[in-house]
């Protein structure tokens, strides 16, 4: 068991408690760089898809997980992103400016649909996200002269200081690219929570009604939550069509948002590393049952098989282990470090709450 000393403020908000952490991380990105050399073209794919959805999942987990409100809709913000990136890059914006301006573009209308969407509270503002995600839909189609409608778009060529990057032809370029990506997004996802900001996150999620009694502007700690969600949203889809290639309405249905939803709460709800390992269940999860399936089921396909193992997986972790993935290997850590003096009802869930909270 290892014991951490604070002896002062930037001890407590250093980045790494230790150094152990520091070069667990460091070995952790050095494996990370050097995928490209041990894995063959159809793995690195996937890792890069894992990383795709890793973005779109700290943007849903910045708002659900550290703000405490519900989303269903950030499918529409992820279409919002990469339509602007594109357009962006078929008028001739470099691919980096316009990669950061979708990000800024989506981050800002989605403060503005927060102002008056985070009137709502709970299962009425999953609603109205989800609304938004459905209306995103037919918005695409409507706005067919700039976005392609039904027959969408193909995603141009990607050109940073000279150097072409292919998803096809260069997928380990495309691979560090987007690596980089999720390292600067980590690394700022970090440093909000470690801020003023970010405490006031936390307060938010945790009781409103407390944390405006400690003085926090509550309106705007949740539009800045949803602007920030948003604008990290964005960056993911941008990515998400890029590296498909070609892209429509159908590509950003709801079910991606159904999907991020799931991801965050599989992988661990509040947690950098539930992202992560969420987004590994999302990218191998189908890729398994497509095995399994051809397995077993002699190549038949299943409608509907990966939207209800989908479901069955969130139904079984908000039963069972609601703190997900991370939550349990915090779980099983914890037990080891305290073995043999762990309690059996050390981790028993707490069913009280504030009573202040009634009167939301």
């Amino acid at each position: 068991m290892r014991f951490h000393f604070k002896t002062g403020y930037d001890t407590d908000i250093d980045l790494f408690p230790d150094w152990w952490k520091r070069g667990l991380y460091l070995a952790l990105l050095v494996l990370a760089l050097s995928l490209p050399f041990l894995l063959d073209e159809f793995f690195i794919g996937e890792m890069t898809n894992v990383l795709i959805w890793t973005v779109s999942g700290l943007g849903l987990m910045l708002l659900t997980g550290q703000t405490g409100q519900v989303s269903l809709g950030h499918s529409a913000f992820m279409a919002l992103g990469c339509y602007a990136c594109v357009m962006m890059m078929e008028a001739g914006v470099p691919f980096i400016p316009a990669f950061l301006l979708a990000g800024v573009i989506t981050g800002l209308v989605g403060a503005l649909i927060a102002i008056p969407a985070l009137k709502l509270h709970g299962v009425y503002l999953a609603i109205a996200t989800l609304a938004l995600a459905i209306l995103a839909d037919d918005l695409i189609v409507l706005l067919a002269p700039w976005t392609g409608g039904v027959n969408g778009k193909y995603a141009p060529e990607i050109n940073i200081f000279g150097l072409v990057i292919d998803r096809w032809s260069t997928p380990d370029y495309y691979y560090w690219m987007v690596l980089a990506v999720v390292i600067g997004v980590t690394f700022a996802y970090r440093n909000i929570l470690r801020s003023p900001l970010g405490r006031s996150f936390a307060a938010v999620r945790d009781s409103e009604i407390s944390a405006q009694a400690m003085g926090v502007d509550i309106a705007r700690t949740k539009t800045m939550a949803f602007g920030l969600s948003c604008a990290i949203a964005g960056l993911g889809g941008a990515l998400m069509g890029l590296f498909a290639g070609a892209f429509n309405n159908e590509t950003f249905n709801f079910l991606i948002a159904i999907q991020l939803v799931m991801m965050v709460v599989v992988g661990g709800l509040g947690f950098i590393h539930g992202a992560f390992l969420g987004a590994v269940v999302v990218a191998f999860l189908p890729q398994l049952l497509s095995i399994l399936t051809s397995s077993f089921g002699r190549g038949m396909s299943v409608p509907g098989l990966e939207t209800g193992v989908f479901g069955f997986l969130l139904i079984l972790f908000i039963l069972f282990e609601p703190m997900g993935l991370y939550g349990r290997w915090l779980k099983i850590r914890t037990w080891a470090e305290l073995f043999p003096f762990a309690r059996k009802d050390m981790f028993k869930r707490q069913k009280s709450y504030l009573k202040t909270e009634r009167l939301r």
